[in-house]
């Protein structure tokens, strides 16, 4: 088992939450308190799965609500290389697309 890890690094206007191990029930108002903080104290918040290995209901609600909050305030929230079941998931629900990382505008063009 995994154990859960949360730590936020920090530029001019993003904040980049770093989550690792399992994200389950016992993990996911550590996650929520996170994520509600740094869509109200930035204005881009990206979330890096890259080392979470198990993602649950909870850690879906808890990106969810984090979304909901961050469109309340004008901010910008999401997340960042998701690999093997824990992309499967987000796919089939759905967040992976409303939570997907902003185009660059050279891209844009």
């Amino acid at each position: 088992m995994a154990l859960f890890s949360v730590r936020t690094v920090d530029s001019a206007d993003l904040r980049t939450v770093k989550v690792a191990g399992e994200c389950d029930m016992s993990a996911s108002d550590e996650l929520t308190a996170v994520l509600v903080d740094a869509v109200a104290s930035f204005r881009r918040v990206e979330v890096d799965l890259a080392a979470v290995e198990f993602l649950d209901s909870t850690g879906i609600n808890a990106l969810v609500t984090a979304y909901h909050r961050a469109c309340a305030n004008g901010s910008t929230i999401y997340v960042t290389q998701a690999v093997g079941m824990v992309a499967t998931v987000l796919d089939l629900t759905g967040v992976a697309q409303l939570l997907s990382a902003p185009v660059p505008e050279a891209e844009q063009l």
